[in-house]
């Protein structure tokens, strides 16, 4: 596992007054929960389905932080605050022996961390890579197996891909599922409740999935699953 990482806050409370200075809501704080996230809550949820996991991060990810305001009773959330997120460093991947893992995963958030030429060396020097990335697609991607990117980031890039490329996709649509190939892979209608880090999750699940049964579609069924199942309760969640 190799990205960039963060704190988590979610500082939940209740508005029932405005702040006489100002026709603004007075936010009262009654419960926060903190945890790390972003390439970590990939690594946290690979681990969990079973897997040996190793992550290769920023060290200095407790203090970027990122902290959500949310209403305690409807979820909803007015206000987030980032602290530090220009601060992720850059990768040392020369440094690390690629062929000492059976696959690759990378969580690229475009924060610096990882530079276009360091996923190209990856995909270079390992068989198997599978990428999360907000960065703009281009010829440095099209050695990656497979790239997870979501539907709003594919309208911005999807200039850019060739026919190789868009076989490697796998488009993640929200509550319309996901699409590999031009196939649509639905989910069940649940409630949702928060979608943070559902992403990440669905990530952890199709790495798992694939390293067990080496069928893509497989792989994408479950990474639903796993997905569908975090949407359902608050926060960031371990599946």
């Amino acid at each position: 596992m190799i990205g960039e990482s963060c704190t988590d806050v979610f500082t939940y409370g209740d508005c029932t007054r405005l702040c006489p200075e100002a026709p603004v809501p007075i936010f009262n704080p009654t419960k926060v929960v903190e945890n790390l996230g972003m390439a970590y809550n990939v690594y946290k949820n690979i681990n969990s389905l079973g897997n040996q996991c190793r992550i290769l991060t920023n060290e200095n990810c407790k203090r970027i932080v990122k902290t959500r305001f949310i209403d305690g009773v409807t979820n909803h959330m007015f206000m987030r605050l980032d602290e530090n997120d220009k601060m992720y460093g850059n990768c040392k991947i020369k440094n690390i022996n690629l062929n000492l893992y059976d696959a690759v995963v990378i969580s690229d958030y475009n924060k610096g961390f990882l530079k276009e030429k360091d996923i190209e060396y990856i995909s270079k020097n390992h068989d198997l890579v599978f990428l999360d990335t907000k960065k703009i697609l281009g010829p440095w991607a099209k050695n990656v197996n497979y790239i997870k990117i979501n539907i709003h980031e594919y309208e911005k890039t999807k200039k850019m891909i060739d026919e190789e490329t868009y076989n490697n996709l796998i488009i993640t649509m929200g509550a319309a599922g996901a699409k590999h190939k031009d196939i649509t892979y639905p989910v069940d209608e649940v409630e949702i409740k928060d979608v943070s880090g559902a992403g990440d999750t669905f990530l952890a699940g199709l790495v798992t999935e694939y390293m067990k049964t080496k069928c893509i579609e497989a792989s994408i069924k479950f990474a639903n699953d796993c997905a569908t199942k975090v949407v359902q309760k608050k926060g960031v969640s371990v599946v």
